[in-house]
């Protein structure tokens, strides 16, 4: 027999132990016991008459509880038993949380001591009410994102898009009284860091672990978060073999995007905001490293992460609105659309690594096929590399890619309607490059785009 999370052994009581049997509280539940050294031998307990009355009144008067002590005897020696049941509300040692974890005790502070709080009242620190952030300052283009995104997935009705700001918050479950709650500040502020630190995303492209060659941050409301990592990612990190089937050219990525858009998405609706850490993604030339400062549910492990299970998600309303507008479903299947997507791409699943200081995701190329590609097709160098940040040389000569512009300005005019697909035909440049070239556009504030993503129109501003 061995201590384990529910049995603490120690030799003879001191009046600290109290702390443990607070952590038991906290947690679980569980057995201290007195008379038991180290390796589990009973060494007896002097004075066990006194100690069965004076220690159930110390635990009452100091942490408010109580506990059963019995007398046991083993080997011709008399040891204690205190069991502790575990309590629905905070447990205090002088003001102190303690909490059992494992075969330890650890005192909560800070963000921890937050989300153990929080739990015992039942609620998720998405849902706590945030004074200083009001409908007026919600964000007019996160909340025409999130009505165009939800009015075509069909989660919503038509009458509550198109109802004002405040009216679409409460049925979101984002109102308590007069305060908007933190997820409404996450998901249609435009600098959600001014309520929350650490809510952005950070990515960055590693030669090796400690050669970092370029990097970037995105900010903004969690839906623009998400839209601009999946595309950056795409855009400038990763690389892409061309191929061409007759004249029609085919880049080909070494890692499922889908899965990328997946496990992107879980990282922004189960990260744990509390912890001030932004989510990193570092990208190498054969692996993805997607890491989350986030919690799995109370007594799950990894296995069961990765097996068929129900959703339980770590923000409940932020998981709510990115349903509402189709971005993730809601029957906790975003591991197993991860697996079967690497899977038909020819990779293994990702590997899964979780500790106290979050959920680690690694994607793994094929080595292989990594090599096959690199001898037989082209490497497209990412738009990152070729546009000089750090490590590579500009997209061609300047003349090139002002000759390009113009021709895709013209396109736009003559055709507002024509879609990324049919400007590659026309251009003959890939879709990357033309993605690349309307945001360097749309950015220097020369044209924009109007209405659903899929059925909307450009326009030429100059």
């Amino acid at each position: 027999m061995k201590e384990h999370q529910h049995v603490e052994w120690k030799e003879s009581w001191r009046d600290e132990y109290l702390k443990w049997i607070c952590g038991f509280a906290n947690a679980g539940g569980g057995v201290l016991v007195i008379g038991r050294n180290d390796d589990g031998i009973v060494t007896g307990v002097k004075n066990a008459a006194r100690l069965l009355e004076e220690i159930p009144n110390k635990v009452r008067d100091i942490l408010g509880i109580m506990v059963d002590v019995n007398l046991r005897r083993e080997a011709g020696k008399e040891y204690l038993e205190i069991v502790t049941e575990p309590y629905p509300y905070p447990v205090s040692y002088r003001g102190e949380y303690h909490f059992r974890s494992g075969s330890t005790r650890q005192e909560l502070k800070g963000a921890a001591l937050d989300r153990f709080l929080l739990r015992k009242q039942g609620r998720r620190w998405d849902a706590v009410p945030l004074p200083g952030f009001t409908v007026d300052e919600c964000s007019p283009s996160a909340l025409r994102l999130f009505r165009d995104r939800a009015a075509r997935g069909g989660r919503m009705s038509e009458q509550i898009l198109q109802d004002e700001a405040s009216a679409l918050l409460e049925n979101l479950q984002l109102v308590e009284g007069s305060h908007l709650k933190r997820a409404a500040a996450l998901l249609f502020c435009d600098t959600p860091e001014r309520f929350v630190s650490g809510a952005w995303i950070k990515i960055g492209f590693f030669v090796t672990d400690d050669d970092l060659r370029y990097q970037d941050e995105i900010h903004g409301n969690l839906f623009e978060q998400v839209e601009k990592a999946l595309e950056l990612l795409s855009i400038k990190y990763l690389k892409a073999f061309i191929r061409y089937e007759g004249l029609h050219r085919v880049e080909e990525y070494l890692f499922p995007l889908p899965a990328l858009r997946e496990a992107m998405l879980n990282a922004v609706v189960h990260k744990d905001y509390g912890s001030g850490i932004p989510i990193q993604i570092s990208v190498y030339e054969d692996r993805i490293v997607l890491w989350n400062y986030g919690q799995l549910p109370e007594n799950w492990t990894l296995e069961r992460l990765q097996q068929k299970h129900p959703s339980n998600p770590y923000n409940p309303l932020l998981a709510n609105a990115f349903f509402r507008a189709g971005y993730v479903e809601s029957w906790g299947r975003g591991i197993e659309k991860i697996n079967r997507e690497c899977r038909e791409h020819g990779i293994k699943p990702p590997l899964f690594d979780y500790s106290l200081s979050g959920l680690m995701l690694t994607f793994q190329a094929d080595q292989a096929r990594l090599a096959s590609l690199k001898n037989s097709t082209e490497v497209n160098r990412t738009i990152g590399q070729e546009i000089g940040q750090e490590i590579g040389q500009e997209i061609g000569q300047e003349n090139i890619q002002e000759r390009d512009q113009e021709k895709l300005i013209s396109m736009l005019k003559e055709q507002p309607e024509i879609t990324g697909r049919e400007l590659d035909q026309r251009l003959g440049i890939g879709e990357r490059r033309i993605r690349y070239l309307l945001g360097k556009l749309r950015a220097a504030g020369i044209i924009r785009h109007v209405g659903p993503r899929k059925a909307g129109r450009w326009e030429v501003l100059k």
